[in-house]
Order: structure tokens, then sequence, then C-alpha cells
């Protein structure tokens, strides 16, 4: 290997480990404030980026009549306890964003010009379609076991994983896609070619996190956030409602899912189940980082990132093994160091 094969290879593991670094985020946010280890969170991914495909191809994505499937369900349940708890001053805010919404998005999806818009509208419409997917599953899957042990969850997270799976083949099928980059611009750098979509990639990361940060430093609704990842129960006490909670979080995990996947669509071919293998990639980030510190986790997936590059090039053949056997002198290490602490009942 010569300098402008490592720096090749570098630049390759730096822009997906920026892909990783943002699921891994994601990943601690979920676990710190819900308890719920989100295997679904590659899932997003996939669907933002086929999403996105099935719009520059001319198509009206499929994933905006789980949309709406998903959004009845949600108003009948949520308007079922207004009515109970005799708040029917509620039911016309529920039904219209449940409902409403989704089906005035699928009309202006039929109406539109999807192939022809340009690629900024394109993403932005697949971020209305498939973000409020996010605090739609927190409401329908996770909240009603909201209090159950953190196995439980687990198993109901392979299930939704499982499921999201199942439906992303029948709406996009078994082909693959790619999205237009972009910028076609390239940067020549000494040895190096560096694409204008790398930049695009990087850079979208670290505002992302940024964002987040000023987010979760300076915004109400972040500093909730974080005292009900510090302590649960501290947070309820103090009024922050651990449902409105959940579903901030499972709304910003979709965001962040989604934009993932958007960004890196046109680098790689993105299958109905590739969703799976980049949120396992960022899960041994957030688990470098114990679930719990987001730097660690961010630094862990870009280190994920590069050793997944070089072994590509070292022992293509064994690379995904390479990569998730980093996970077990991880665990060794965090096991020996920490406490055993039973789950509180």
């Amino acid at each position: 290997m010569d300098l402008q094969i490592a720096l090749i290879l570098g630049q390759d593991g730096i822009t997906n480990g920026s892909i990783y670094a943002l699921l891994a985020l994601a990943l601690v946010l979920v676990f710190a404030v819900t308890r719920v280890i989100f295997i679904p969170q590659g899932e997003f991914v996939a669907y933002g980026a086929l999403t996105l495909a099935m719009m520059v191809n001319g198509n009206v994505p499929a994933t905006v009549w789980l949309l709406i499937v998903a959004g009845v369900a949600v108003a009948v349940i949520d308007g079922y306890e207004a009515f109970k708890a005799g708040q029917n001053r509620r039911l016309p805010a529920i039904f219209g964003v449940n409902i409403a919404y989704p089906l005035v998005l699928l009309g202006a999806l039929k109406m539109l010009p999807l192939a022809e818009m340009p690629l900024a509208l394109q993403v932005l419409a697949t971020l209305l379609v498939v973000v409020p997917m996010g605090p739609m599953m927190y409401r329908l899957v996770y909240q009603p076991i909201a209090e159950a042990p953190v196995l439980v969850l687990l198993i109901v997270s392979v299930a939704a994983h499982v499921a999201m799976v199942g439906l992303g083949l029948v709406f996009f099928g078994a082909e693959g896609y790619r999205t237009p980059p972009f910028s076609e611009a390239r940067f020549e750098l000494g040895p190096m070619m560096i694409s204008g979509q790398t930049i695009w990639v990087v850079l979208a990361s670290l505002v992302l996190i940024f964002a987040l940060a000023l987010f979760f430093g300076r915004t109400l609704y972040g500093k909730a956030l974080r005292a009900t990842a510090i302590n649960r129960t501290g947070a309820r006490l103090m009024g922050i409602s651990p449902a409105l909670a959940g579903k901030l979080t499972f709304f910003l995990a979709a965001l962040i899912g989604v934009l993932s996947g958007v960004l890196i669509s046109p680098i790689t071919t993105i299958y109905y189940d590739t969703g799976f293998l980049i949120g396992l990639k960022g899960f041994v980030g957030a688990i470098i980082g114990g679930l719990a510190s987001y730097p660690i986790a961010a630094a862990g997936a870009v280190l994920v990132g590069l050793l997944e590059a070089f072994s590509s090039f070292w022992a293509s053949a064994y690379k995904e093994v390479i990569v998730f056997t980093l996970i077990i002198p991880v665990l060794l290490w965090r096991s020996l160091k920490s406490h055993h602490l039973e789950e509180e009942e």
C-alpha cells in the first residue's frame, strides 16, 4: 500500500464514518431517553434513500401509504383516549396531524411533477414523508410498553426491524437504487481526488452534529430530553412528559436516519435491506461509547468507518467480520471497568 492508496481509503473511511457517527448519536439518544435499543434505525436510512429514489424516478413513494395507515392508527388510539378523558378539544388537532396531514401530502405528491422537481425539493418531500413515521412508531410500538424491561424492548425492536424490512421489500422491490449526487464537482488535493458528494456528506454530518449540540444545550425541549436521559423519574416529577420525550426522541432519530440515507444514496446502491448493516455499524460506534457518551460514540463510529475501508483493501472478503469483531474487546473492557447494576423494576 502506498501513500495515495492510503489517502483514498482514509477518505472513504471518513465519509462512511461520518454517516455511522450520525447513526451512533441517534442510537445513544434513543437509548438514553427511552431505554430502547433501536435496531430499526438503519431502516430509516433505507426508507429515506429509496423514497428519494422513487421521487427522482417520478413515482409517488409507497411509504406515504404507510404514513396514512400509521396516522389512522395513532388518531384512533389518541382520539379514543382524549374522548374518554373528556378532552374533546384535542380531537381536531389529533385528527389533523395524524390523518389530514398524510392525506394532504399524498394529494400533493400525486399532483406535483416529482421527476422534474429540483433535488432539494425532492429531499424536502422525502423528509416530510418518512420522518413523521418516527414519533408514530413510538406511539404505536413503544409507548404502550414504555416501562417494560430493556430485554422486552429489545425483542420488540427486533420485531419492528423485521416488519420494516418486509414492508421495504413490498414498497421498493428487491432492486437497488442510487440517487443523483448533490454536486458533480471534483477537487484535487495533492495525490488525492475529492468528490463534491464526499464534501457534502462530511459537512452535512458536522452541521447536523453542531445543530444537535445547540438543540440540547440551548432549547427547552433539548434540555428536557437531557433531563429525561439523566433521570427519568426526576424529569417526570418536574413535569416533563415521558410520552412527549419519547416522541421527540424518535422524531430526531428518524430525521437523522433519513438525512443519512439521503446523503449516502449517491455513493452506494441502497437495497430494501441495506439499512440493517449500516445501522449495525453505527451500533458498534454507539457500543464503543457505552450507549452513553456522544463524543466517544461519534469517534468510535469514525474508527469503524476507517477500519472498514482499510479492511476492504487487505481482506475484502472479511471486512464485515473484522468490523464487528471490534465489538468483542470493547464489551470485555467495559464489563471489566464497570460495576454490575441490577435493572430497576
